[in-house]
């Protein structure tokens, strides 16, 4: 039984939120479509979702999987689940039928919540009742009566609140519980480690079943900021909306960030402000961060997170507008534990690669109905990331690679994030991934799938640049040059490997051992 004085040290997402809007309820809370939702406006409609959907049976704890693209009626939900302890399922529109049956069944929910164009996928796969937003959702807002018991049914800070399904890199989604204490940490965490001031937007074009705007957008209202929604990557909307508002974190992926560049280029008009922008440095080319930050005044934000995490464990190093980062060394986030740690759990010394091992209040719950998954990555207290870091006598820390992605040739461990880093150097390369393939003679070897502007490099030129920054073991044996678009991308813009590695296994190519070319794909190889 929770005391009083314990449940007085806690809040919830909604009673957060009920009291901003309260504090100020004519100022714009969510900008969409070219329509404005003031603090009150969506406090009330909030209020009445939450008691429609009382009424039709969810309960604290209930599920509510919902497929839509960006629109306010995402945050109504959420906000509105918040207030009765439901718990908001947030599917994946571009998922496969298998991948997105597995991901309703997974989680069992008691309602779904769909757009029309996605109502037809979701009964495809489910037969659960649903709730089609439109029509019939402006109907349940009006017809609901006012229910006493929103704002009373959360009654523990663990109570979950969303479930973010995890890309991976194989296998199917993993739903990973986010709850109110763990949104909540990411508020403050954001607004500290990012210096962001309460009335700063954040613009919420990246999927909302993805960590970032979702994440972000629930911290921007609890702050008392504007939440401009855009459905998707549109570069011109996002252009647009820098000039309407001052942006706290501009949301900037691989992926996204050379078209965006493009339409700076094309159209710089004038903008209110970015105090950050960007995330995941590694895996951008550093003549892109520096020309994105040169366009913006914007320092680059040197990131290393997940869903599971929120912003920490290492996001406390900006890179200066205009500068092309030498390295791109991270310092580890205020309010985290972090740990670097070999296979039995042991620190390992400065200059070794150990997995990072974390613990602090931003962290999630745990993936959902997956025990045993939880027992291994929970381990001694801990959650172990499964990605790869080398600490520096600086108290910095170097990306490697994911732990589980490792190339094994010859007897040498080849981590494939350093020849990227090598290749994205080069002033025409625009992005690049190096997967493994089988070789004859050394078991694995390197493959480099690289995208470029303007005249293609030679073969010899790409040997060149890696051959002055790589041990020779590490030279791709192989270049592929592939157009920019046909990377296969993550909903966070990390290319997938294990596809490109199935691009490879498609054609049966095994090149002899030590011989290395040039190859075009024209469509994905």
């Amino acid at each position: 039984m929770i005391s009083d004085v314990t449940r007085a040290g806690w809040s919830d997402i909604y009673a957060l939120f009920r009291g901003r809007a309260l504090a100020q309820s004519d100022a714009i809370a969510i900008e969409w479509a070219g329509r404005d939702w003031t603090y009150g406006r969506l406090l009330e409609r909030v209020n009445r979702l939450a008691a429609a959907l009382l009424q039709r049976g969810v309960a604290p704890g209930d599920r509510i999987a919902i497929l839509a693209h960006n629109r306010a009626e995402y945050v109504e939900l959420q906000l509105a689940a918040a207030g009765i302890g439901a718990i908001v399922a947030c599917l994946n529109w571009r998922l496969t039928v298998p991948e997105l049956k597995h991901c309703i069944e997974l989680v069992s929910p008691k309602l779904g919540v769909v757009e029309p164009d996605l109502r037809a996928s979701f009964e495809a796969v489910s037969d659960i009742p649903l709730l089609e937003i439109g029509a019939d959702w402006e109907e349940a807002i009006k017809a609901a009566a006012p229910d006493r018991r929103i704002g009373t049914l959360v009654q523990e800070p663990e109570a979950g609140l969303t479930i973010l399904y995890t890309s991976g890199t194989t296998g199917l989604p993993k739903g990973a519980l986010i709850s109110h204490r763990a949104h909540i940490a990411r508020t403050l965490v954001f607004a500290a480690q990012l210096a962001l001031d309460p009335a700063d937007a954040f613009i919420a074009w990246a999927p909302m079943f993805h960590m970032a705007s979702t994440d972000h957008a629930l911290a921007t209202l609890l702050r008392g900021g504007t939440v401009v929604m855009i459905d998707g990557l549109q570069p011109r909307e996002i252009n647009a909306a820098l000039s309407r508002h001052r942006v706290g974190w501009l949301v900037m992926m691989p992926g996204a960030i050379e078209v965006f560049i493009a339409e700076r280029r094309a159209n710089p008009v004038p903008i209110k402000g970015v105090r950050v922008v960007g995330a995941m440095a590694d895996l951008v080319p550093p003549h892109q961060i520096a020309e994105l930050t040169s366009l913006l005044n914007a320092p680059y934000l040197n990131s290393f997170g997940a869903t599971e995490t929120g912003l920490p464990p290492a996001t406390a190093c900006l890179i200066p507008p205009g500068v092309v980062p030498e390295r791109l060394s991270k310092r580890p986030s205020a309010f985290c534990e972090v740990r670097l740690v070999d296979p039995e759990g042991r620190e390992v010394p400065d200059g070794t690669p150990g997995e990072v091992a974390v613990r602090g209040p931003t962290l999630f719950s745990g993936y959902w109905e997956a025990e045993e998954t939880n027992r291994n990555d929970f381990r001694d207290g801990l959650f172990h990331m499964g990605d790869l870091f080398r600490r520096n006598p600086d108290g910095t820390v170097d990306f490697v690679d994911r732990a589980k992605y490792l190339i094994k040739t010859g007897g040498e461990n080849v981590y494939p994030a350093e020849i990227e880093r090598v290749l994205l150097a080069h002033p025409r390369v625009s992005d690049a991934a190096v997967v493994k393939a089988h070789d004859a003679r050394w078991g694995e070897s390197p493959v480099a799938f690289v995208s470029v502007h303007g005249d293609e490099p030679a073969e010899e030129e790409l040997k060149q640049i890696c051959r002055a920054e790589l041990a020779g073991y590490k030279i791709p044996r192989e270049f592929r040059i592939v157009r920019f678009e046909d990377f296969p991308r993550s909903t966070s813009g990390k290319i997938q490997r294990h596809v490109l590695e199935n691009w490879l296994a498609k054609e049966g190519c095994e090149r002899p051992s030590g011989q290395a070319a040039v190859t075009v794909c024209s469509d994905p190889c």
